[in-house]
């Protein structure tokens, strides 16, 4: 443990998912001096957290500790927790940049990712701890038949938790080209090992510290910059707004909307994505289980919709406020007032012109550390889904103890780990914005349906969500691959043959249709038996009578 607490972590960085989103053809990597400053405030976050890490190891010796923290985190800590592991680097640095480049229209994302709390505050929360354990799959695998579903829902979790590995490792290292100038593979591979570290050694106890520590530093860097931006515009939005309107090329144009997202269709369909699809991650349903009770569970999506509706209003601050002062600054803009800098990193650029470099450096160590809370989340997600669902309750029906299960756990977050830094260095120039959108679209098209009918529709079974699941992970997948930016932009080809980027709209009614048509067809006796079993599940699920069990048939 005390070996590793020396990796030289400032090669750890965090990514600008949505950032990759304003340009198909990614955007040429600037490379700057090397920031001691951030580097030095990069290296006691990561101290600090590492230290938290080997206190928390001494609590990790069974698997509700490694996977829940045994329960123990309160509904507040939970909710900053979620924050932290929510708010990562694709809305700070991603979000921005788009408000920077396209103003007003790119709200649609802010606005889809805080509206999908209170669906998750008021339809799944509560359920979710009374009925589940350890991963979202508990819930599923509670009512209906274990094995099959077990591993349809292993599969959604192991697809959405290796896309979003990879495109935080290839993140990791374009943003150290820009910010440090050091190589890429020793952003990835660093980050891959911080990873394991934090989760190998402490489990989820490490994880929510780790991700409340990061969700207080970037909401309080933030905060500080949103005041700065308005106390330079004297508390006049009129001002603030109208200075805005006067430096970006696009004039009055970046107060409305249509001015990025021209079809309709699309657009309603990316709203469907970044809302249900985030109802739909499992590593963000993982930590409702974290709490000791459904009043906890609901007391953390409560603070988490607060925490975070708060962070996209600055989000907006910052955006407007980056064309307000960096537009006005002739060191970054040319001589037709064009933005000389890589997009992704204006609130970056942001902190300099409103702090100089300790405000540079700061936010700059805080965008770093983000990639840890995010990735920490993801690889004990994917541990679960491989040590929980797949190997101790479908390969052993249950019966292994809970030291093979900590070693399997553990066996599975090294593999994980260094598949993600094996497919960061593989896919090194993929397109990471739309890998994102087949992340959400994954998870609100086929984890989202299958829950909320799981919970609230007694006709579901086995059958329908095994086929109806299958089915609906392969057309999403595909809906995407078959997409313009995917089939022309990326592969080169012609004539896409689905025509829109994000499929949500199409693929979100598929599932549903396909899991109540395999359900309403099923004429088996597992069927009667799950249609049975939905009194005493609905019962659980309300009064949290039996959470404490076991999840077993």
């Amino acid at each position: 443990m005390k070996k590793f607490i020396f990796i030289p972590a400032f090669f750890c960085i965090n990514i600008s998912l949505y950032g990759a989103a304003l340009d198909s053809t990614a955007e040429a990597v600037q490379k700057a001096p090397l920031n001691i400053t951030a580097v030095v405030m990069f290296i006691l976050f990561v101290l600090a957290t590492l230290i938290i890490t080997y206190f928390a190891n001494k609590k990790t010796h069974s698997t509700e500790a490694f996977f829940t923290a045994g329960g123990g985190i309160s509904g507040f800590q939970n909710g900053l927790a979620i924050a932290g592991d929510y708010m990562s680097a694709a809305a700070f640095l991603g979000l921005t940049a788009l408000i920077f480049s396209y103003g007003f229209d790119s709200l649609i994302y802010p606005v889809g990712w805080t509206i999908a709390w209170p669906v998750i505050l008021f339809l799944i929360a509560e359920r979710f701890r009374n009925l589940g354990k350890f991963t979202f799959t508990d819930v599923i695998a509670l009512r209906l038949e274990e094995k099959p579903i077990r591993i349809v829902a292993a599969l959604s979790t192991l697809t959405i938790v290796i896309l979003y590995l990879i495109a935080q490792m290839v993140g990791a290292g374009q943003l150290i080209q820009t910010l440090f100038g050091l190589p890429y593979s020793l952003a990835v591979v660093f980050v891959g090992i911080l990873m394991m570290c934090y989760v190998i050694f402490g489990g989820m106890h490490a994880t929510t510290w780790v991700q409340i520590i990061k969700a207080s530093l970037l909401l309080g860097g933030t905060t500080l910059m949103a005041l700065m931006i308005l106390y330079m515009s004297n508390f006049d939005l009129k001002y603030y707004f109208d200075l805005a309107i006067n430096n970006h090329p696009k004039g009055a144009d970046i107060m409305k909307a249509g001015v990025f997202f021209k079809d309709p269709i699309a657009t309603f369909s990316l709203g469907l994505a970044v809302t249900f699809g985030t109802a739909g991650l499992p590593h963000i349903l993982m930590r409702f289980f974290t709490v000791k009770n459904a009043s906890e569970a609901r007391k953390s999506a409560f603070f988490a919709t607060g925490f975070i509706a708060y962070f996209f209003l600055l989000m907006f601050v910052l955006g407007f406020g980056a064309i307000a002062f960096v537009l006005g600054d002739p060191q970054y803009v040319d001589e037709a007032g064009k933005f000389t800098g890589a997009t992704n990193m204006v609130v970056i650029i942001l902190a300099e012109v409103l702090g100089g470099n300790v405000l540079l450096a700061f936010i700059s160590a805080v965008s770093f550390a983000t990639i840890l809370a995010v990735v920490s989340g993801l690889c004990i997600s994917g541990a679960g889904a491989i040590a929980h669902d797949l190997y101790t309750q479908t390969f052993k029906s249950g019966k292994a103890d809970g030291k093979t299960q900590m070693a399997v756990s553990k066996i599975a977050t090294i593999i994980l780990g260094v598949l993600s830094i094996v497919l960061g260095f593989v896919f090194e120039n993929i397109n990471v914005a739309f890998m994102v959108g087949l992340i959400f679209g994954i998870a609100g098209s086929v984890n989202f349906p299958i829950i909320l009918l799981c919970i609230y529709w007694k006709g579901l079974t086995s059958r329908g969500v095994f086929l109806g699941g299958l089915l609906g992970l392969l057309a999403v997948v595909s809906f995407v691959f078959l997409s313009p930016s995917m089939w022309e932009k990326t592969f080169g080809l012609k004539n896409a043959i689905f025509p829109y980027d994000h499929p949500a709209i199409f693929s979100i009614p598929l599932t549903f249709f396909l899991l109540w048509f395999f359900s309403i067809t099923d004429k088996s006796k597992r069927a009667q038996i799950d249609k049975e079993g939905y009194k005493a599940f609905d019962f659980r699920a309300k009064t949290g009578i039996g959470a404490s069990e076991a999840v077993s048939h």
